[in-house]
C-alpha cells in the first residue's frame, strides 16, 4: 500500500538506495527536498547532473576532478617527487584534512580482493608502475590496514623495490581495520611522521 502516492515513494526509494541511508534518513530526506523552495530544489538536482556528466578521473593521479588534471596534480608548490598511494579519492580527502602532507597522490580505485574477483589489472597499478619511471624519490603507501590493504602493500612494495625508489608504509597508528576517511586528523598525522620504510 502506498502511503504517500507515487511520486514520494520514489524519491523515498531512490534515496534509500543510496549507502548508509536507510528508509526512515530517506523519509526525512525526501520531505526536506519536498518542503524546499523550487528553486533550491532545482539547484540540488541540476547539481547532481551536472556532477555526474561533468567528473571525470585526474589523467595523473586518478581522483575525481572537473578538468582533465586535479589542483593537486597541477600545483607547482607540491612535491612530485614523493607519491602517496591511497585506495580511493575519499582516503586522499583524509590527507590532505591534516594540511601536513606536501606531496602528491595515486589513488588506485580499491585494493587486491580474490574473493571478490578483485586482481591487480582491476586496481591502477598498471598506471602507478608507469608514473614511477619519472623523478620520483619516495612511495608512501597509505592504504587502509585491512587483510586486503596490506596484500596490496605488500604487492607494491615488491614491484617498486627493483626500480630503487624508496618505498614507506604509514604508522600503525591507524587501527586495524579502520577506514582512513573515518580517522581523525592527530591519528593520520601520526601514522604519516611515523612511516616505516618497507
Amino acid at each position: 500500500m502506498e502511503l504517500y502516492g507515487k511520486e514520494v515513494s520514489r524519491l523515498i526509494e531512490e534515496l534509500s538506495s543510496l549507502p548508509g541511508i536507510g528508509v526512515k534518513t530517506a523519509q526525512r530526506l525526501a520531505f526536506y527536498i519536498i518542503g524546499m523552495p523550487e528553486e533550491r530544489a532545482n539547484a540540488l538536482a541540476e547539481s547532481i547532473t551536472e556532477a555526474k556528466k561533468n567528473i571525470r578521473y585526474c589523467k595523473t593521479c586518478y581522483t575525481i576532478t572537473d578538468k582533465e588534471e586535479c589542483p593537486i596534480c597541477s600545483s607547482p608548490g607540491r612535491d612530485h617527487k614523493t607519491i602517496m598511494v591511497v585506495e580511493t579519492a575519499r582516503d586522499m580527502a583524509a590527507y590532505e584534512r591534516i594540511g601536513k602532507y606536501n606531496g602528491v597522490y595515486h589513488v588506485l580505485g580499491g585494493v587486491i580482493n580474490p574473493s571478490q574477483g578483485i586482481g591487480p589489472a582491476d586496481i591502477k597499478l598498471s598506471e602507478l608502475m608507469i608514473r614511477l619511471r619519472e623523478d620520483v624519490d619516495e612511495l608512501i603507501i597509505a592504504t587502509n590496514s585491512s587483510v586486503e590493504g596490506e596484500a596490496t602493500a605488500m604487492l607494491i612494495s615488491k614491484m617498486v623495490k627493483p626500480a630503487g625508489i624508496k618505498v614507506s608504509r604509514i604508522a600503525s597508528g591507524v587501527p586495524v581495520g579502520g577506514d582512513l576517511e573515518c580517522i581523525d586528523e592527530m591519528t593520520l598525522l601520526r601514522a604519516l611522521d611515523g612511516r616505516v620504510e618497507l
